[in-house]
């Protein structure tokens, strides 16, 4: 039998799990996928996130943060042709530890491929990328927490959200000069 035709009637699902479990419970379905003989019904599970960058204590440091905490999306074979519910699937999922539930209850509601589509480009668009973990805004004071300009303020002038980089406005013996930085490289003024 080719591939392909194991997944027919796969559609994307959305499982609620407890809080800071999403990794664990991705970790168990792939883990048991094929142990508990489920390979032609689960194909894919996905925990959507980007890297987060923060500087803490003079130290750049980064993160993984996840677009939808608290939920895993599942490519799986649910119904079957009848529109009926495949018990294995449905149970080897919800008795996961760490998963409270499908959305939609007893009758789980597939996503909509443009849905899935969305999700699925957030994630690519995040692949290799670094992302602060706070947003600025032009004309915001920043403290200059890095580099030569340590400890230094300025005024945001410009943003490059694909470059993270800031271009940020220092007072240098009196005179207004442009710096270009790094979003790491400064935090939120408290003056």
């Amino acid at each position: 039998m080719p591939e392909t035709s194991s997944k027919t009637g796969a559609q994307w699902f959305v499982v609620q799990t407890l809080s800071g479990q999403e990794g664990k419970v991705k970790k168990y379905l792939e883990k048991y996928t094929k142990p508990e003989e489920l390979e032609d019904y689960l194909f894919d599970v996905l925990v959507p996130t980007e890297m987060v960058s923060e500087v803490k204590r003079g130290k750049k440091t980064q993160t993984v943060r996840k677009f939808y905490p608290g939920y895993v999306f599942l490519h799986m074979r649910l119904y079957d042709e009848e529109g009926q519910l495949i018990n294995k699937p449905w149970y080897f999922v919800r008795e996961a530890a760490g998963v409270i539930n499908f959305v939609g209850g007893d009758r789980p509601t597939p996503l909509k491929q443009s849905e899935i589509d969305l999700i699925q480009r957030q994630v690519a668009e995040a692949s290799g990328k670094e992302v602060p973990k706070v947003q600025y805004e032009v004309g915001e004071e920043v403290k200059i927490t890095d580099g030569p300009f340590l400890n230094l303020t300025g005024r945001i002038d410009e943003i490059d959200p694909e470059r993270g980089k800031l271009k940020v406005s220092v007072s240098i013996f009196g005179r207004f000069t442009p710096v270009e930085l790094e979003y790491w490289q400064v935090e939120r003024s408290t003056e």
